[in-house]
């Protein structure tokens, strides 16, 4: 909104200092310091209502040390996340950017569904929470609904490189690097199904080729596997991330992680410079995803004032599944969905160990039995950061191993850029 309004004010009266909100990488700073301000502040405002409220988390005996001192702790902090989120990208963001829209969409929708199970589980006395078969129905509905955004709105497009050997055009300079050609791109974008595959070169897929072989003119059907495949994304990612969310701090500091190398990501997608020196698409308008990235940054950061060990507050599933989704819409809007295996490795590495686990126990229980599967289980706990816990470490060691290992998959992800 400010964005509109210090528009208006520097065209029409040439107002001092009105033009810096032109700037991409100011709407995101100011975006990042007020996420920040937002969750450090109203957070123990929050926090304080909730416990006065009695929003206690209700912790399951699993045998776990400290497990029993976290019996109480206000959960549903994930309303602290949200609100650093919206607050600042509705402030500093240009609002009627699609992609914006999206995000926001996403961010309140996947909100609402946690927030529900938050709400079943402490204010209905029900451990269970909200139904399985409900959470999936919201996250394949929001999944339905981005796929077919990017898909079918006219403002989501890329524009092609042109090459050119013309002599008149300028050159870059990158230090160490030899002289590049000023990027030419064609004056009209064009819709595509195409996306970013790792350590290939000329590294683009185009979902639309999975279905050209059905007919001449099959490549428009392409959605047919697009959107399936955001459905999929969505719901992955969310859970992963839900699951991660299993001792203090784990969630939240990965996901600031990868939210930082998706604001990379986002900038060099939405700048013809860079997207042209990394050989990437560019991707007009999704530059301004930069702001909403900075403001999810912000908000992780700061919830995590509260939520290290040994934790204030608790997100719930009201965070969990809101930074999972917005993690997996913002990379299929950058085109970098096939990314995220790498980036969001522990999120991965933490779904993988849960199915492997029931996986292996069927699989024992009915070859050698119950007792047989019960004493000899894959992990001594599923998620893997429990096994950590029953082999004997602590937390918060647990939790700053994982980060050490986010960092290393972020820095690998931004790195299959050029690494082809």
């Amino acid at each position: 909104m400010l964005y509109y309004l210090f528009q208006y004010l520097d065209r029409a009266f040439d107002f001092p200092g009105a033009g810096v909100f032109q700037y991409i990488s100011f709407r995101a700073a100011m975006a990042l310091i007020f996420s920040l301000m937002i969750s450090l502040v109203f957070g123990k405002k929050i926090i304080e209502f909730i416990r006065r409220k009695q929003i206690g988390e209700t912790v399951r005996e699993l045998g776990l040390d400290g497990q029993k001192q976290k019996s109480g702790t206000p959960t549903m902090g994930g309303l602290i996340i949200i609100a650093a989120i919206i607050v600042p990208t509705l402030l500093f963001a240009k609002v009627l950017n699609v992609y914006i829209v999206l995000m926001l969409v996403s961010t309140i929708w996947l909100g609402g569904i946690g927030f529900l199970d938050d709400y079943i589980k402490v204010f209905k006395k029900n451990k269970d929470g909200l139904k399985g078969k409900f959470k999936v129905i919201g996250q394949v509905g929001i999944g339905l609904i981005v796929g077919s955004v990017l898909y079918f709105h006219p403002d989501v497009v890329i524009k092609d490189r042109i090459e050119s050997t013309s002599r008149d055009i300028g050159t870059i300079s990158i230090p160490g690097e030899k002289k590049l050609s000023s990027p030419k791109y064609a004056e009209v974008p064009v819709k595509t199904l195409r996306t970013t595959i790792p350590f290939l070169k000329n590294n683009e897929l185009d979902y639309g080729k999975a279905v050209s072989w059905l007919c001449d003119d099959c490549m428009k059907y392409g959605w047919i596997i697009f959107i399936p495949m955001v459905i999929l994304i969505v719901t992955a990612v969310s859970n992963g991330a839900n699951i991660t969310d299993g001792i203090d701090g784990l969630a939240a500091g990965t996901s600031a992680i990868i939210g930082v190398v998706l604001g990379i990501l986002a900038y060099v997608s939405g700048n013809y410079i860079f997207a042209d020196y990394l050989n990437i698409m560019y991707i007009p308008y999704s530059g301004e995803l930069v702001v909403f990235i900075a403001a999810f940054v912000g908000a992780c950061i700061g919830f995590l004032w509260y939520n290290a060990y040994p934790a204030q507050v608790f997100m719930g599933d009201t965070g969990s599944l809101a930074i999972g989704g917005i993690i997996a819409v913002f990379a299929i809007a950058i085109r970098k969905e096939l990314l995220i295996p790498i980036l969001c490795g522990v999120f991965l590495v933490e779904n993988v160990s849960v199915i492997l686990q029931v996986v292996y126990f069927k699989y024992q229980k009915k070859r050698r039995g119950l007792e047989f599967a019960q004493a000899n289980r894959l992990f001594k706990m599923a998620p893997l950061h429990h096994h950590y816990q029953k082999v004997g470490f602590h937390e918060s060691k647990i939790v700053m191993r994982f980060f050490i290992i986010g960092i290393a998959l972020g820095v690998l992800t931004f790195v299959t850029l050029k690494l082809r």
